[in-house]
């Protein structure tokens, strides 16, 4: 990544989320062109130095920023296709509390069964190693879609607390430009002052 260039504003966003309809409002609205720029969570706190505003998953360790929440999202299981967990409609972690973990979750959940220390891996190589048929990985459900394969299947685990996506930016990047943008993610029109 470049730093901020005053002639572009440039919107990171995290693996898994979808800034096009924004992205479309904006080109309909602005002069200013926009560049999307994808981020993946263990950036996103960094890309803020210099980007001109991230679509992030929450939370984020920063205290120099405003917050907008979008979304949230429902956390699922990622496991192999003929895996018997595939059988269910729906999990909770209780259905989980055998299977092997092959990346922590945010959340600090474990399964009660003993875990193996995994090698860290992002989300593609988490769900190719489940795929193989070894252990099983939770992620936001943007993320089982962005990385579906005909080998693997998802369920939504109930009991896990879903994960906010939001819109930050730097509190001294308040400017016209980024007011702009944050009233296309809250739904304003070109006609709707704020």
């Amino acid at each position: 990544m470049t730093p901020t260039d005053a002639s572009r504003f440039r919107v990171g966003f995290v693996t898994g989320a979808t800034p096009d309809k924004w992205a479309r409002a904006w080109r309909d609205r602005s002069r200013t062109p926009l560049d999307l720029v994808p981020v993946t969570e263990d950036e996103q706190a960094g890309a803020l130095n210099e980007l001109d505003m991230v679509i992030v998953r929450l939370p984020i360790d920063r205290d120099d920023v405003h917050r907008v929440r979008l979304y949230d999202e429902l956390p699922v299981a990622v496991f192999a296709a003929d895996h018997y967990l595939a059988a269910a409609d729906e999990l909770t972690t209780a259905d989980l509390a055998d299977e092997q973990l092959v990346r922590p979750h945010p959340s600090g959940w474990r399964p009660t069964a003993d875990q193996l220390d995994w090698p860290p891996m992002d989300e593609k190589d988490a769900i190719e190693t489940v795929a193989a048929g070894t252990g099983v990985v939770i992620v936001p459900m943007s993320v089982a879609r962005l990385h579906h394969r005909k080998d693997t299947a998802y369920r939504v685990v109930t009991d896990l607390d879903p994960t906010t996506v939001a819109l930050v930016w730097r509190i001294d990047r308040d400017d016209d430009d980024t007011q702009a943008f944050v009233g296309i993610t809250r739904g304003r029109t070109a006609n709707t002052s704020r």
